[in-house]
């Protein structure tokens, strides 16, 4: 099978249907998986999503759409998983077609909770697929400025460079330029870390600190995620690449970014219950969160930044208090 072959959209959010656009600029058509069939018959009778991006239209002729995940996975060559992580597996667990000799897309942001693994390391041990048929795609980007048509940028990562380069080719277009890595591992865990990260920021900007010490907790942060993805996943790599850094500089300021915005808002007295419920969209760092605090243990990493959001979210610190102790290690 030449790859990509033809290519499946696995989940109907907003960065599922921002990616389908992108998609669809060259390939004549894409199969579409959603998990709710009321969702599927409103996109098809109003062109767009009735959900998320609702201003971006679509050629309904050119999307197969189904909320059979098996029909999917079998016609599909490609997957391109785009589900939020806390529900990833709920989603896949329904599958019982062989799926060991698709490639597979992570563009999920977020790692598997409770078995602690990234998307990559998953899809290989429970489903079989081979390192050099995962891929990931990642930042810096927003969902919002992709459907606004605005100037970004994808890095597309996969162990074998030669498809991270042609899959790099579908996304491409005028105003989305893309970027080739072979750090998968690396990828995966900075996009889960840069969302942490967004949160610290977002509890900064509510409890008013300013600018100059968001500016500390962001500068920090890089050197942060430096140390934990070194550790983890030893190999040459520059954090200031667009992937790393520029992916924690969109989401740690951005008004796009759900993650600041559930930060935000605790900074500013919600409870984590509350604020969880407020948000529309899930804020993958909430569970990011606990999930790198746990393969820390093992690693023992310091990371006074994921402590202290942790201490936050799921030991009930006071949002100033553990803001404070963390400034204390900032350099």
């Amino acid at each position: 099978m030449k790859f990509p072959g033809k290519v499946a959209v696995m989940g109907g959010g907003s960065w599922a249907t921002a990616l389908a656009k992108l998609l669809l600029n060259n390939c004549e058509t894409i199969l579409w998986y959603m998990r709710r069939d009321d969702r599927i018959d409103d996109f098809r009778r109003l062109r767009h999503n009735p959900a998320y991006l609702s201003d971006v239209e679509f050629d309904i002729q050119r999307i197969e759409f189904s909320s059979d995940i098996n029909y999917v996975c079998s016609e599909a060559d490609t997957l391109l998983m785009v589900m939020p992580s806390p529900y990833f597996k709920s989603h896949l667990e329904k599958i019982s077609v062989d799926i060991s000799d698709k490639f597979v897309v992570s563009a999920v942001k977020g790692i598997v909770p409770d078995d602690n693994e990234i998307i990559s390391t998953y899809m290989q041990r429970v489903y079989g697929v081979a390192p050099e048929r995962m891929l990931v795609v990642s930042g810096p980007c927003h969902a919002e400025e992709v459907a606004l048509g605005r100037q970004s940028y994808l890095t597309v990562g996969c162990n074998d460079i030669f498809h991270a380069e042609q899959f790099a080719n579908l996304l491409s277009g005028k105003a989305m330029k893309t970027i080739t890595s072979s750090d998968v591992t690396g990828i995966e865990y900075a996009a889960v870390l840069k969302n942490v990260y967004s949160i610290a920021s977002g509890i900064v900007h509510g409890l008013k600190a300013g600018d100059n010490f968001l500016a500390m907790l962001v500068s920090n942060a890089i050197r942060e995620m430096e140390r934990f993805v070194d550790t983890v996943c030893p190999r040459p790599r520059q954090i200031c690449d667009s992937v790393y850094l520029g992916d924690l500089l969109v989401t740690s300021y951005s008004r796009f970014s759900r993650n600041h915005n559930f930060g935000s808002m605790i900074g500013n007295g919600y409870s984590v219950r509350a604020a969880k419920m407020e948000m529309e969209q899930t804020a993958e760092g909430y569970y990011g969160t606990k999930c790198i605090h746990e393969i820390n243990q093992k690693y023992h990493v310091t990371m006074p930044i994921l402590d202290g959001v942790y201490d936050i979210l799921y030991r009930n610190e006071k949002p100033a208090k553990a803001i404070k102790i963390m400034s204390e290690t900032f350099i």
